[in-house]
């Protein structure tokens, strides 16, 4: 490893970036560095410019391209102390899309599709509280307080630390699931059993159980939480709730389901119906006047 590789590392350590953002940052610094077979310190702004519509000519994700300038942002303007060629990397447009929500019928399919066990526990868990697929695989038994009635969600994004409610339904679920498996410590453990699962493991279960259900729709673990949070606008929970509930920092990042959630246009009068419309059948044409008739 490199000094300059290691300093960056220890830069986004002592920042307290999480260990997957940590990851992605360096993958892509490292591959900035390999297009042009030199160190990102001989290179300037001309390459980063560069580089850039490189990313696009070969049609990079929004998420990876945008993901690659936060990196060489926070190298050049933390690790290497060059302040001025930060304000010259700029960020993509990233195009706004809608998530992808299921309907209610379209999650019971999906469940139902799902193996009893692991598979099943741990779809409803992700649906049910509303969690990220990482949060997901990091709870621990000793995280379900029944006491309380709450999860708590240790690492969360950012990392941040939150309380999710937990409803008598899922306490039911969750205390037959361990009465059957005993998991020692990671509510779903992995191979071995002293870790949890990994994120390409739930994932291809996930496809898996997508492709049992026939459902047509794009399926994730992450579309189960847009599920949740649009199912709970649609029931009346207030934007506020919802935001505590999904770990948000800024509201405007929940207020995107109000773009989804369909109770808003069931309350809006319907324009095609307050017209007044004939009924029935249309009524025939006249008859021509006959020949020498008035």
């Amino acid at each position: 490893m490199t000094p300059l590789r290691q300093r960056f590392i220890d830069d986004l350590r002592v920042r307290n970036f999480s260990r997957k953002t940590i990851h992605a940052y360096v993958a892509g610094v490292v591959r900035f560095s390999r297009h042009f077979n030199r160190s990102p310190a001989e290179l300037t702004t001309e390459h980063i410019r560069a580089y850039q519509l490189h990313l696009l000519k070969k049609h990079a994700t929004w998420s990876v391209y945008n993901q690659t300038v936060c990196a060489l942002r926070f190298l050049y303007g933390t690790t290497l102390a060059k302040p001025d060629m930060v304000q010259r990397i700029p960020y993509g447009k990233k195009p706004k899309t809608l998530p992808g929500v299921l309907s209610p019928d379209e999650v019971v399919r999906l469940l139902a599709a799902a193996q009893p066990g692991r598979e099943r526990m741990l779809l409803q868990t992700a649906y049910a509280c509303g969690l990220r697929c990482s949060e997901v695989l990091r709870l621990q038994c000793t995280d379900i307080d029944s006491a309380r009635m709450v999860i708590h969600v240790r690492e969360g994004k950012g990392p941040k630390e939150r309380l999710v409610p937990l409803s008598a339904g899922l306490l039911q679920e969750l205390r037959a699931y361990w009465r059957r498996f005993r998991p020692p410590t990671w509510l779903f453990p992995g191979v071995p059993a002293d870790r949890h699962m990994t994120d390409g493991s739930v994932h291809r279960i996930c496809q898996q159980i997508v492709r049992r259900s026939g459902l047509k729709k794009r399926v994730t673990m992450h579309t189960l939480r847009h599920s949740c949070a649009t199912h709970l606008l649609e029931a009346g929970a207030d934007v506020v709730t919802i935001q505590a509930l999904l770990g948000h920092i800024y509201l405007k990042t929940t207020a995107h389901y109000l773009h989804v959630s369909t109770r808003r246009f069931q309350q809006l009068p319907s324009l095609l119906e307050r017209l007044l419309l004939p009924t029935g059948t249309a009524p025939a044409p006249a008859a021509a006047p006959v020949e020498g008739r008035p």
